[in-house]
């Protein structure tokens, strides 16, 4: 199917004609949840994990899901083609209501919208990504996947803005994850990266990699990191869907290590390409 095709409400469409009603709540309040999932080669990269966390979304914001993971997968998958990596963007949000009020209306049908775009590498994969340490202002359920991301936006413009790649978000001087992406350190030759719970979003690209590095013997550990201790870390990576794992070669304008990716990353990064190909 053309990738300009769009999936909205049990039509597809091409992208310019498809509309949504002023009167969404996602568009009024942010009162919806999104996921993403990367696809290679035309197949949907781990699914069912995706689909575990698009429903631990919705229901953290009471919204019914609208479809079963069979027909999510039905809905999704023309949208793809076999010969492109591409992702998956999915938002849901609780649809249409009868006016402009903060409660929930009762018996509206949620709004549901997809497309797939083409998974463009980080352009400086070899040499490494600059970050930029900044105090994490977000809310207290950064684990729902929710649309109403304006402050992760401002965060990450700070980093845009000093020429970063990324922000690295720390609260109470703690790290919790990037602006829009996990977190993972190695300090004294541990692999760590921050546990679950409410102050990060739960990775699918982060629990695989905790996976490779306990299938290859690289010790690792999920644990809470510092800020000081992230500046003595020997390598840092920033880890999400559509990135898929990126050095961090440069923290607050000071060189992590020699300034140039770590073995480690080396290692992780090809057992994650060797890992894709060999998904069903």
């Amino acid at each position: 199917m053309d990738n300009k095709t769009v999936y909205l409400n049990g039509d597809y469409l091409p992208l310019d004609e498809a509309k949504i009603s002023v009167m969404d709540r996602g568009f009024l309040f942010g009162d919806g949840i999104y996921e993403v999932i990367p696809s290679y080669s035309g197949k949907l990269f781990h699914f069912s994990e995706h689909m575990e966390r698009l429903e631990n979304s919705l229901s953290s914001i009471r919204l019914t899901n609208p479809h079963d993971r069979a027909q999510w997968l039905e809905i999704l998958t023309p949208l793809l083609d076999a010969n492109l990596d591409q992702y998956i963007y999915l938002q849901i949000t609780r649809g249409v209501g009868p006016k402009r009020d903060h409660a929930f209306p009762k018996g509206i049908i949620p709004t549901v919208f997809a497309m797939s775009s083409t998974i463009v590498p980080f352009a400086d994969l070899g040499s490494g990504a600059k970050a930029l340490s900044v105090d994490d202002s977000r809310w207290e359920l950064c684990n729902v996947k929710a649309t109403t991301l304006l402050a992760n936006i401002l965060l990450r413009q700070q980093a845009v803005e000093k020429d970063c790649a990324e922000a690295i978000l720390v609260k109470d001087g703690y790290v919790t994850e990037g602006a829009a992406s996990n977190i993972f350190a190695v300090i004294d030759g541990i692999l760590i990266t921050p546990p679950k719970g409410h102050e990060i979003l739960p990775g699918i690209t982060r629990d695989v990699i905790l996976e490779l590095a306990e299938q290859n013997n690289i010790p690792y550990s999920e644990d809470i990191i510092s800020l000081d201790a992230l500046k003595t870390a020997s390598e840092i990576w920033l880890t999400s869907s559509t990135r898929e794992i990126i050095p961090v070669i440069q923290l607050d304008n000071n060189m992590i290590s020699n300034g140039k990716p770590g073995p480690i990353w080396q290692t992780m990064n090809q057992l994650f390409q060797t890992y894709k190909k060999s998904q069903p």
